[in-house]
């Protein structure tokens, strides 16, 4: 891992080790930017699900459940 030198905004890294049940400035920001790249995936997988909604890849699924008794 690199070593970086960075000023950092105390309220924001108290705010985010709470928030992330973190304790010491490394592990709170090295949890915070995990957690930034994995929301952007979540974001990204449900874009891509939206995108497929709207092209109709799920009228199938649909279909059949209403076909259903």
């Amino acid at each position: 891992m690199a070593e970086k030198r960075i000023d950092i905004d105390d309220e924001a890294l108290t705010a985010a080790s709470a928030i992330l049940g973190t304790s010491g400035t490394e592990e709170t920001v090295n949890a915070a930017l995990r957690e930034i790249v994995a929301a952007r995936a979540r974001l990204d997988a449900w874009e891509r699900l939206g995108e497929m909604g709207a092209r109709g890849d799920f009228d199938d699924l649909a279909n059949k459940r209403s076909n259903r008794a």
